[in-house]
């Protein structure tokens, strides 16, 4: 059997300007980065697409194929005769180097060119990893060149960032080595998909709102306790020159040529899950259909795209396609993952809760036309796709197979039938909570209505925490839950559909310029670390004729 990678390198891609006619892009429209990747000037013009959400069952160690579906689903639309274009996040090189591979799909569902997206692509992660630190070094050197504004560098809150997964970096102290070397403190490092640059430029309209939103960030707080932005530092507008590029969407293709936006990288477990609201607005004011996704499972990535994204720009997807795999549904009714693809119809039965608690979140809570989509394997029994079938009935949803992993877009044309009857229905996105709802109310809407949860306990640091943003009137922001992916509640443990449980929150943060309050759950991490054999050990370069093996 061929690697992803394998499959992406047998492909004859077609140049990028052919993808850009594909939209009505001229050469004017596009600056290209190489044959095959190319910056597209941003729009939102009358013209307005469907929108479509892909999001998922919590995740397993199995993988669901969120992103191969999306891809799939597109290239579906595409052989129906509809002009269809995606609009993807960004792979951050953290998990490309450690376990969970990259983010181009698999099979024949791959978006392309594959090696250089999962890699370096055409550069915004860097770039919002330069502005990051950019800001840390200019906060440091003030403290260091006479503090004017009279910070308290025990409360000199912005981390700086690295696009790796490296836990050494998650609590340091920098400024030693003697006088010269700046000021002494505590400090430490996110991972890129976390900073609140991601975020921003994530979520930004246009290079002023950039800007303002860059000018709002706080990044500390002086001896008064009042807040210290980046404005206040002077550093905003450079920060904006060195993300100029960056805020332009990338164009690329899948491998059947279908148009596709990669733009923006925030994971949906510590940041808010979604492409940049640029990229979403340039592919809805050039094609008819557009497919976009949320990361990780429904409870996370959905909830952010509706009660963040939407809200904020005013998006309003018709249908939402929610992806499981038998395998997944058996490991969340107790099976183990090696025993996953070969246990019987029983544990399909007690991990079922899963998909039907994200069913009745998208339904009830968001007001979504749902459509389930099994991403089949060789695996699965006719009685196991049967009966998933006859449960998404009962509860209201479509359902219908994916085979996209090994027919393309061939194998999704059914899901992209099902989808455009779901985009007719049309409906009105509804949200978990409301605008003026009190911080703790709007955790506890989150807690209670979408994940299941009794009831929300708050660390001391985190009342603190809330108090100090109520102080400096920022309550209005909607918020952000950071915690495990696994799991509906806090605890990766806890599979299936558990209810009654308790949320922990250890902390609220503030994000300014982000325009939202991060509510750190659990024992989540803003920097993740490596495994013991991460996937980079086993990845190689030939000298000679530069192919990569061990990528996917």
């Amino acid at each position: 059997m061929k690697t992803d990678i394998e499959i992406a390198n047998s492909v004859k891609l077609r140049p990028v300007a052919e993808i850009a006619a594909k939209l009505g892009l001229g050469e004017n429209d596009y600056e290209q980065y190489g044959k095959y990747k190319a910056k597209v000037n941003p729009r939102d013009d009358a013209k307005k697409g469907e929108l479509v959400l892909v999001t998922a069952i919590n995740p397993t160690a199995l993988g669901e194929g969120k992103t191969t579906t999306s891809i799939g689903l597109a290239d579906g639309l595409s052989k129906l005769g509809k002009k269809v274009c995606l609009a993807l996040r960004e792979p951050s090189l953290g998990p490309v180097f450690g376990v969970k591979g990259g983010a181009t799909g698999g099979g024949m569902a791959q978006i392309a060119p594959m090696e250089d997206i999962n890699l370096h692509f055409t550069g915004d992660l860097h770039a919002i990893t330069c502005a990051n630190n950019l800001i840390s070094a200019i906060l440091d050197n003030h403290i260091y060149q006479g503090n004017a504004l009279n910070i308290n560098p025990t409360k000199a809150i912005w981390k700086r960032c690295l696009d790796m997964n490296d836990r050494a970096l998650r609590n340091i102290v920098c400024g030693l080595g003697g006088p010269t070397n700046g000021v002494p403190r505590q400090d430490g490092f996110n991972i890129t998909a976390a900073s609140e640059v991601m975020a921003i430029l994530c979520l930004s309209k246009d290079l002023d709102d950039l800007k303002k939103r860059l000018a709002n960030i706080v990044v500390a707080y002086d001896y008064s306790d009042n807040p210290v932005t980046c404005g206040d530092l002077g550093c905003a507008e450079a920060a904006a020159i060195v993300l100029k590029d960056a805020l332009k969407p990338n164009l690329v293709q899948t491998l059947e040529g279908t148009p596709a936006f990669v733009h923006g990288g925030p994971f949906a477990n510590i940041a808010h899950g979604c492409n940049s609201i640029i990229a979403t607005k340039t592919a809805l004011s050039l094609a008819d259909y557009v497919i976009t996704e949320a990361g990780f499972g429904a409870d996370l990535g959905a909830q952010k795209f509706f009660d963040i994204k939407c809200r904020l720009a005013g998006l309003s997807p018709k249908a939402v396609v929610l992806v499981a795999t038998v395998r997944a549904l058996k490991y969340n009714g107790g099976a183990s993952k090696a025993d996953a693809a070969s246990a019987g119809i029983d544990a399909l039965e007690k991990g079922i809760c899963n998909l039907l608690g994200h069913i009745d979140n998208l339904r009830g809570v968001y007001g979504a036309n749902v459509v389930v989509a099994i991403n089949k394997f060789v695996t699965d029994t006719d009685e196991e796709i049967a009966y998933i079938a006859n449960v998404c009935k009962q509860a209201g949803a479509e359902c219908e197979i994916c085979e996209c992993w090994a027919k393309g877009g061939e194998g999704s044309t059914a899901l992209a039938k099902k989808v455009l009857d779901a985009i007719a229905k049309g409906g009105k996105t509804k949200y978990s909570y409301t605008d003026g709802m009190d911080i703790i109310a709007k955790i506890q809407a989150v807690a209670t209505r979408v994940y299941g949860a009794k009831e929300v306990e708050f660390s001391q640091k985190a009342l603190s925490s809330i108090a100090q943003i109520k102080k400096i009137g920022k309550a209005d922001l909607p918020i952000c839950i950071a915690k495990t992916q696994y799991s509906f509640s806090d605890d990766a443990s806890r599979l299936g559909r558990p209810v009654g449980f308790t949320l922990h929150v250890q902390d609220v943060e503030l994000r300014g310029g982000a325009g939202f309050l991060v509510v750190v759950c659990g024992n989540i991490m803003l920097m993740p670390g490596l495994s013991k054999t991460p996937n980079a050990v086993n990845m190689t370069i030939d000298s000679n004729t530069g192919e990569i093996k061990g990528l996917f």
